[in-house]
């Protein structure tokens, strides 16, 4: 997809993006239609208008909202202990983080989510297909059939209910949700896991001298992510990776691991999750940061079956 300097075609999939629904158009900036052919200022002022018209965007009281939000499910993780921390799973219409070193479980927890994201929701899925977009080249199907059979489900199924991608550059990244959201309109998906979100914007953009753009860039995918996780009722988790603190204060602090992406990603995800090695296969998960969510932590295990309770 070229350089993150040489992006136009991004951008213009990006002003393209997600018009794919008429509450997508009210999501949008007027300005955003305008490259579409044959869309001047008048007609974006009126297809605004129209849209309006059919989709709730002003005021509305708490229990009115509350009533919107029943459509909200939980996707479990595969363990018990780990569903009551998140209160039964991964939410749908939110940006769950998901940050760690490596060996902690970020990978192997996403593979486990394609898999019970097909399940039906009275059994804690999302009885949809899982969307994976992967960064690292680290989506393993012999996972997904492992993870399948433990779940009760044929494996081939799993695999044909998983849609793959693999992003070779921030741009190419960016222009794969373009496609997400067109492949969401025409079929039901409960999942969309980005794995790493981060991992090419690290590579892309460097120095500080590229920071701002880096950043620029950074919340303008989250901010995509999270309208289609909107729009689309679908459940959106993205993994996120971990520096060091060099600085003078990383002495007087008992973890200087910290995640990257700084204040956008902070203030872009929902709920962050951090998680950090225990003994043996243990993983623990802590709860970083959530609007419902309290500060608390569990701990689960990695075995051939996915994620699942933790191990003695």
């Amino acid at each position: 997809m070229g350089s993150p300097r040489s992006c136009t075609s991004a951008f213009f999939s990006f002003a393209l993006f997600l018009f794919y629904t008429v509450k997508a158009s009210t999501f949008s900036p007027r300005k955003q239609l305008l490259p579409v052919k044959r869309i001047s200022e008048q007609k974006a002022e009126k297809i605004f208008e129209a849209a309006c018209k059919l989709v709730q965007m002003g005021f509305t009281t708490a229990i009115e909202y509350e009533k919107t939000r029943e459509k909200v499910f939980k996707i479990t993780t595969g363990s018990a202990v780990l569903d009551k921390l998140l209160e039964g799973g991964m939410e749908s219409s939110s940006l769950t983080e998901m940050f760690g070193e490596f060996r902690t479980g970020k990978t192997q927890l996403c593979h486990t989510l394609c898999v019970t994201a097909m399940l039906e929701k009275s059994q804690g899925g999302g009885s949809g297909k899982a969307m994976f977009i992967d960064t690292e080249g680290t989506f393993r199907p012999a996972r997904i059939k492992k993870i399948a059979e433990r779940f009760g489900i044929d494996p081939d199924f799993a695999l044909e209910n998983v849609t793959y991608a693999r992003a070779y550059s921030s741009d190419h990244q960016l222009a794969l949700l373009v496609q997400a959201a067109a492949m969401m309109s025409e079929e039901h998906y409960s999942i969309l896991i980005v794995d790493s979100a981060t991992a090419l914007y690290r590579t892309d953009y460097s120095g500080r001298g590229e920071l701002s753009a880096r950043q620029m860039s950074l919340a303008k995918y989250l901010r995509m992510l999270q309208r289609l996780a909107d729009e689309f009722n679908v459940a959106v988790v993205m993994t996120n990776q971990v520096v060091a603190q060099v600085d003078g204060g990383a002495m007087f602090v008992a973890d200087p691991k910290k995640p990257i992406g700084g204040n956008i990603m902070a203030h872009a995800s929902t709920t962050r999750l951090y998680l950090r090695k225990g003994r043996g296969e243990n993983r623990i998960c802590k709860i970083y940061d959530s609007p419902s969510l309290p500060e608390n932590e569990a701990m689960f295990s990695i075995s051939e079956g996915g994620i699942q309770d933790p191990t003695d």
